[in-house]
């Protein structure tokens, strides 16, 4: 890992401003980024970076070859984000903007999400659990200047301290300790349950009681709902699963009960694996696939439903919008693969071999029931609804969203 600290100077509001890397990586790093009027009704950005490897006098024979090229990388990943989430924002540029609350800001998905809906033009609130007395423990870190774009409430109770749940358009509820984060303990266990299923049900309470209550509430769920199904295709008609995964799913969804006898629009979001190198499954699995050792996992067999990060948050924006849907969707690409087809993609894309197999037997002992469960079991799960819906994915094929989000295109 590398610090990068910058300072911007040189801002012209509405037109430019610069970067200059303060500590980090490089001898010098100065960026600028300059957006300006285009005669077609568009705008045209444009950056300039002027930058030296430690060691100039020797390193600027080799900068071509070790920098050049990632720049080139870099900026091209930009590009094809910038336009992509543009693109997505023009479907609803017609529509009013939102002003919405959103849970779990500081997680993958949340901070993201945030990022994109800011973007998008809606205003944006957080919600933060208070640093005691929390469904999940430990600190919020909470500061005066977080506070005044936040709502501060106890997960337990359903109190509010500081701020108010009138006034939403829209809520998203994110929140929760990570499943795959360490082996489960009885004890982590019930810290996944009670920071998922009990907030919940205190949240669609509170909005519940609410003078205006919120038009949509989008709640997080998971593919864990279907259990493990082995090959069968699944859709959201599909009957649920059973085991601590699909328990905990159910109850999950059952809590926004509440919410939608209320007359709140309630979305459920079973998602696949977010793919993405930021976190989840896929970071952790870079290095051992970089060393040729992302090989297939318990003979392979077994389904993995995944979705890239920016069909993700792309599709949560959709939900939000479109008035007409409300229920259960699946959150996974259409083309679910199973995880040796998975294994080998990201070795092709990598070019490494994806030979060495990882036992059954050494994913209990390393990981017990976590791995069990994440590692050895899958759902073969098609995202029905979501495209009936008219959401069209950006990633369909495994290989196509690897590239892009490594940044591993073809030359």
């Amino acid at each position: 890992r590398l610090r990068w600290e910058a300072v911007h100077h040189d801002v012209v509001p509405h037109h430019e401003f610069s970067d200059l890397m303060v500590r980090g990586p490089m001898a010098y790093w100065d960026h600028r980024h300059v957006f300006e009027p285009d005669p077609n009704d568009t705008s045209i950005v444009r950056d300039e970076v002027d930058w030296r490897l430690p060691l100039h006098v020797v390193s600027r024979i080799s900068a071509p070859w070790t920098v050049n090229r990632r720049l080139r990388k870099m900026f091209r990943f930009r590009t094809v984000r910038t336009e992509r989430d543009l693109n997505r924002i023009s479907e609803t540029a017609e529509s009013p903007r939102m002003r919405v609350l959103l849970s779990g800001a500081s997680g993958l998905v949340g901070s993201q999400l945030r990022a994109f809906l800011l973007a998008a033009g809606h205003d944006v609130l957080t919600l933060r659990r208070s640093s005691a007395d929390s469904a999940i423990g430990g600190s919020a870190d909470i500061t005066d200047g977080d506070i005044a774009g936040s709502v501060v409430w106890n997960d337990r109770t359903g109190e509010v301290l500081s701020g108010s749940f009138e006034g939403f358009d829209a809520v998203v509820h994110l929140a929760g300790a990570g499943i795959g984060d360490r082996r489960w303990s009885a004890a982590r266990k019930k810290e996944i349950r009670d920071s998922r299923v009990g907030p919940t049900q205190a949240l669609c309470a509170a909005l519940a009681r609410c003078d205006a209550p919120p038009e949509v509430l989008v709640s997080a769920s998971a593919v864990g709902w279907y259990g493990n199904r082995g090959a069968e295709l699944l859709t959201e008609d599909s009957a649920p699963g059973s085991g601590y995964l699909a328990d905990l799913c159910a109850d999950w969804e059952t809590a926004t009960q509440e919410a939608s006898e209320a007359g709140i629009r309630v979305v459920l979001v079973r998602s696949g694996i977010v793919t993405t190198p930021m976190g989840g499954a896929l970071a952790k699995l870079l290095l051992p696939a970089k060393l040729g050792l992302g090989g297939p996992a318990g003979g392979g067999e077994q389904y993995q439903s995944w979705i890239s990060l920016d069909d993700e948050i792309h599709a949560i924006h959709h939900l939000l919008m479109n008035h007409s849907c409300s229920g259960a969707y699946n959150l996974t690409a259409p083309e679910p693969v199973t995880q040796r087809h998975f294994a080998k993609s990201l070795g092709r894309v990598l070019r490494r071999p994806a030979v060495v197999p990882l036992p059954s037997p050494v994913v209990s002992l390393a990981f017990g029931e976590m791995g069990r469960s994440l590692i050895l079991e899958g759902q073969n799960v098609l995202p029905h609804r979501l495209e009936e819906s008219g959401f069209s994915f950006s990633h369909r094929n495994l290989d196509a969203c690897l590239r892009d989000s490594l940044g591993r295109w073809a030359d």
